[in-house]
């Protein structure tokens, strides 16, 4: 792929990093000096050092066979203003930063794929970890819902039973999925069926439509959650 990448910052830096290591082909844009200059040591690819709100240095960096652009700036007025032009030259896929919460509308209203304030993120992240340690990996879906990975202890009430067994005696509600099972000594992820056995000692990936309450991690036999409650 061709891909504009702009902005060589703490969040615009990792994914150049990605896309180069990938073999794709890329164009970075940052006014900084120092930070375009760094890229530009750094990484394999086109970097210029130019304001990215101007058509002409978009079409300098390619803009128009460009397959996708991402816009990685700490201002979202910039990210904005680098989406609009995008969309002005046909780009197939436009993505943004967006830090401020209260402009998500403004960049859906124009149909751009957008991630939250990944510093925003990173604290929520490490906000669960302290507050649910049982939870190995999690991401949320829409407003409640997530997907997050749990181990299952000796003393779960899932421990030993069939996934069936587990819905007949209501452990799991039709909130709860199990997505798929790590288990040492297998060679892949179990995709698991109703005849399916939960070990202790497994990893499971979980959709709950609820989230990760402690109600939830309880199951698997995670009763640490509940020491603060």
């Amino acid at each position: 792929m061709y891909i504009v990448i702009v902005g060589a910052g703490d969040i615009g830096t990792p994914l150049i990093e990605i896309a180069t290591r990938s073999g794709n082909e890329v164009v970075v844009i940052e006014r900084d000096t120092e930070r375009a200059n760094r890229a530009a040591d750094r990484f394999d690819c086109l970097v210029l050092e130019a304001d990215a709100t101007t058509n002409a240095t978009l079409e300098d960096a390619g803009i128009e066979r460009a397959d996708a652009v991402v816009s990685t700036t700490d201002r979202d007025a910039t990210n904005v203003m680098v989406c609009l032009l995008a969309k002005e030259y046909g780009v197939p896929s436009i993505l943004s930063v967006v830090h401020d919460p209260e402009h998500m509308n403004l960049f859906e209203q124009i149909g751009v794929n957008t991630m939250e304030n990944p510093q925003q993120l990173i604290a929520e992240y490490l906000y669960r970890a302290v507050a649910r340690p049982a939870i190995v990996d999690y991401m949320r879906i829409g407003d409640q819902a997530e997907v997050f990975e749990i181990s299952v202890t000796e003393n779960a009430p899932v421990a030993g039973k069939t996934l069936q067994e587990t819905a007949d005696e209501d452990l799991l509600s039709d909130d709860i999925l199990i997505v798929a099972i790590e288990r040492d000594g297998a060679n892949a992820p179990i995709t698991p069926r109703g005849n399916t056995t939960i070990h202790a000692g497994d990893v499971l990936t979980v959709y709950s439509a609820v989230g990760a309450e402690p109600e939830i991690t309880d199951i698997f036999g995670h009763y640490e959650d509940r020491v603060d409650e």
